[in-house]
Parts: C-alpha cells; sequence; structure tokens
C-alpha cells in the first residue's frame, strides 16, 4: 500500500515527478483537475455541483471537492493506494481527507515535498513555454525545443501562458509558500512529511531521492 501526497511550489517540477511516479508504481496519479473535469463528465450528482462554480469561475466548496476526493478514492484502481497531487491545498482539506481515510481504513503514508530555491522556481516558470496544440512543455534555458518557436512532437506554435511571466510567476511563488506552510507543518507534525531536493539539475536525479523514500516506505 503506498499513499502518496505530491507537494511543491510553481516550477518545483513536481509534474515530472508525478509521471516518473506513475510509471515506477502501481498507483494512480489523480489530480483535482483531472477528477473534476471526470466527475463533470460522467454527471454525477457531485459533478453536477462542481459544474455550477466552475462555469460561474468560483473556487468549488471544500465539501464539493472532498466528496468527488472521496468517490475517487473508492474505485477499484484505488486499491494498491493512491498518488493525490494538488489536494489537499489547505489544512481544513487535509483534515477532511483525514477524515476520510479513516473511514476506508487508510492513512497517508507519506507527503513529499519538492522543494526549491525561489530564484530557481522564478528561472524555471519565466522560461516555461508549451504547444498550443498538444500542449508539450519545454523550457527556453533548461529543455529547449530543436526548433525556436516549433514543437518537436507536432511542429505547433509554442507560447507562453501569462501566469508564467515574472511578475506573476513571482506573485504565485510567494502565495504558494504562504498558503502552504501551514500544511507542510500540519503533516510534519504528523511524521509524514519528506522534503526532496528539486535543485539537482536534471529531473531524474531527484527522481533517485523520491524512488529512494517510496521503496523505503515501510521503514518510515
Amino acid at each position: 500500500m503506498m499513499n502518496i501526497i505530491l507537494m511543491g511550489p510553481p516550477g518545483a517540477g513536481k509534474g515530472t515527478q508525478a509521471e516518473f511516479i506513475k510509471a515506477s508504481y502501481p498507483v494512480p496519479h489523480i489530480s483535482t483537475g483531472d477528477i473534476f473535469r471526470e466527475a463533470v463528465a460522467n454527471q454525477t450528482a457531485l459533478g453536477v455541483e462542481a459544474k455550477k462554480y466552475m462555469d460561474s469561475g468560483k473556487l468549488v466548496p471544500d465539501d464539493v471537492t472532498i466528496g468527488i476526493v472521496r468517490e475517487r478514492l473508492q474505485q477499484a484502481d484505488c486499491g494498491q493506494g493512491f498518488l493525490l497531487d494538488g489536494f489537499p491545498r489547505t489544512v481544513v482539506q487535509a483534515e477532511a481527507l483525514d477524515e476520510v481515510l479513516v473511514s476506508m481504513n487508510k492513512k497517508i503514508d507519506v507527503a513529499l515535498n519538492i522543494d526549491a530555491p525561489i530564484d530557481l522556481l522564478v528561472e524555471r516558470m519565466t522560461g516555461r513555454i508549451s504547444c498550443k496544440d498538444c500542449k508539450t512543455i519545454y523550457n527556453i534555458k533548461h529543455m529547449p525545443p530543436a526548433v525556436e518557436g516549433i514543437c518537436d512532437k507536432c511542429g505547433g506554435e509554442l507560447i507562453q501562458r501569462s501566469d508564467d511571466q515574472y511578475d506573476t510567476a513571482k506573485k504565485r511563488i510567494e502565495v504558494y509558500f504562504e498558503q502552504t506552510r501551514p500544511l507542510l507543518d500540519y503533516y510534519s507534525d504528523q511524521s509524514v512529511l519528506i522534503n526532496v531536493n528539486g535543485d539537482q539539475g536534471e529531473a531524474v536525479n531527484v527522481f533517485r531521492d523520491v524512488k529512494a523514500v517510496l521503496d523505503n516506505l515501510d521503514r518510515l
């Protein structure tokens, strides 16, 4: 059993580590965005409720969010564990998640926090570009395309998202740390928080440390 929460600020490489974990362990990658879209598409009662807020540009309330997370965690593919990405975001959500897991005879085994210096986070975010068509992500400094402005995979145009521009990126990171610090303390108090250095050059080097943690969960 391997119940994982994956945390980390924008630009820390959390998405890449999620892909590595998915490829190496038999656990589903559960992101709030994906399960919201799935619940809406399946027209579940909670999905219909969530859609009202999403369509009006409002945040989905915690009770609806945790209900959708509960539905997802009850699906058969979570039998060997799960990788939660993007949830919880607050201590209130973390407490609600714990209640759900207790009712299912489960618990969080590890909260993995991919950490990196703020200067590096800003550099990664402001250098990030993505394909308009297939959404593949590049970095103009660390992982550039073969031809400037053109996607290697599909030939689509590469653009920079507005929230990856310098001022916006810096603000996003500041807000993340402000909002997330209590959550890090929450999981630290439960003795399940593990910080992983996200500043190790290649992403595979970071995953080496992630894998060492996951392979030794029963000893933590």
